[in-house]
């Protein structure tokens, strides 16, 4: 059973930054691409990143490019997402989560079938 465990949300200003982790569990994690979500209230949950799962591959929305990097690291089963020049419009639960098959490189939510629990980030302004 695949365990995903989310950490790192809070609190933080306008123009902050904060760093998300995601450790896994019950999968090879060194053969999955990852994926970070986020979810607002009211609204739809919307991909923000994914990266392929030795890391050679990312994908950013475009709301976040130049802003938010993410990484891996396989040794730890492991996904970080590194914010930086937080708005207050990045408020939302974030979620980390794998997709269905192994050495599948995808951004697309409806192919994610692994969830987090999510971690809150909330941007003041």
């Amino acid at each position: 059973q695949v365990q995903l465990v989310e950490s790192g949300g809070g609190l933080v200003q306008a123009g902050g930054s904060l760093r998300l982790a995601c450790t896994a569990s019950g999968l090879t994690f060194n053969t999955y691409t990852m994926g970070w979500f986020r979810q607002a209230p009211g609204k739809e949950r919307e991909f923000v990143a994914v990266i392929s799962w030795i890391g050679g591959r990312t994908y950013y929305a475009d709301s976040v490019k130049g802003r938010f990097t993410i990484s891996r690291d396989n040794a730890k089963n492991t996904v970080y997402l590194q914010m930086n020049s937080l708005k207050p419009e990045d408020t939302a639960v974030y979620y980390c989560a794998a997709p269905r098959t192994s050495y599948y490189y995808t951004s697309r939510p409806d192919e994610f079938n692994s969830w987090g629990q999510g971690t809150q980030v909330t941007v003041s302004s």
